[in-house]
């Protein structure tokens, strides 16, 4: 611990910021925190995300892509990749999710945010995406939904998921990927939602929406970033308002998305194996990590997955939870409730 802080103290003096006031600013799901640093009428923002649990070069890769493209990242002042540290433009406190719980105009965030991807997904893939970014690929899609069965149906069971219908489970989801990847392809930000999204003042256009926490970023469908929007874990979103995003979209990317059907259909599975792969994820934040917090979303998860399970290009995946997702374990597994 205090070799790590003597490390931080030399990068903040090297970086010429050592003589800043500083606070924890927010910490995550991951082992990354963020620290707000202060001197007089200036702020930046520190990363520390320590290795080998994390690794700062995907951030700073997609950091300097969008910054490229011409969208609002961040703009890196200092970095030290090795140990782990980034300083950053402070982009204030003006998140979408504060924001909108001081009663700003849901509409018109959304509506900005809907814009920005479509800005960035009509482009072609050979200007937006990195030389070298991984593919989110049918592997990747598969690994990430099995951890429903790996972690949330043994706690919700209060047994191991059985091998004949994890396996079942996972020729399902190599079935399904073809619809779900039958999108433009493009950089796919794969977290892009109200907590990642600020409102910047004095920016115009699209680039009055000020992006964060796009380290995870890959190569793949662009569906994928305009459902995660509308598809919230963390919030309740009104159906017609979907509706109404999604059609925006849809109008605005034109000819780079001929098929309405086609679209809606990426659309279902990838919601699909995005809340899949989220109860998996909030279920081991609880029971490795010990962050119960997140397990007040389990419950709008299930309503987003059962809504989506109705979309006929998931008539086999619904028949799965029907077979081995009985509806008492749609909730917060009693396990957990302590």
């Amino acid at each position: 611990m205090q070799e790590r802080l003597d490390r931080l103290n030399a990068f903040l003096k090297q970086a010429r910021w050592d003589d800043a006031d500083r606070r924890l600013l927010a910490a995550d799901a991951s082992f990354r925190h963020y620290d707000r640093l202060t001197r007089g009428g200036e702020s930046m923002v520190l990363m520390d995300a320590p290795p080998p649990m994390e690794n700062v070069r995907p951030f700073l890769t997609i950091d300097r892509k969008l910054e490229e493209l011409g969208y609002s990242v961040p703009h890196v002042h200092a970095e030290d990749v090795d140990d782990g540290f980034v300083l950053l433009e402070d982009f204030g406190d003006s998140t979408y999710t504060r924001l909108l719980k001081n009663g700003a105009d849901e509409r018109a965030l959304y509506e900005l945010a809907t814009d920005l991807l479509i800005d960035l997904n009509r482009r072609d893939e050979s200007e937006t995406v990195p030389a070298g970014l991984a593919r989110y690929d049918k592997d990747a899609a598969t690994r990430e939904a099995l951890l429903f069965t790996d972690w949330f149906l043994p706690a919700a069971s209060g047994r191991e998921t059985d091998k004949a219908a994890v396996d079942d489970f996972v020729l399902l989801w190599e079935e399904l990927f073809p619809i779900a990847n039958n999108a433009p392809q493009t950089l796919v930000l794969r977290d892009y939602h109200v907590d990642n999204l600020l409102l910047l003042k004095n920016r115009a256009g699209v680039k009055a929406c000020g992006l964060l926490d796009f380290q995870d970023a890959l190569h793949g469908a662009a569906t994928y970033d305009v459902m995660s929007l509308m598809e919230d874990a963390r919030r309740d979103i009104d159906f017609d308002l979907l509706t109404a995003m999604r059609d925006r979209y849809i109008a605005g990317m034109g000819d780079r998305l001929p098929d309405r059907d086609a679209f809606l259909a990426s659309w279902a599975v990838w919601a699909a194996q995005r809340h899949v792969k989220v109860l998996g994820i909030f279920v081991r934040l609880c029971v490795r990590d010990g962050k119960n917090r997140y397990l007040q979303h389990l419950p709008r998860l299930w309503r987003l997955l059962e809504r989506g399970l109705e979309h006929p290009a998931l008539g086999k995946m619904k028949v799965w939870f029907d077979k081995n997702v009985p509806a008492e374990y749609r909730k917060i597994p009693a396990c957990l409730q302590k």
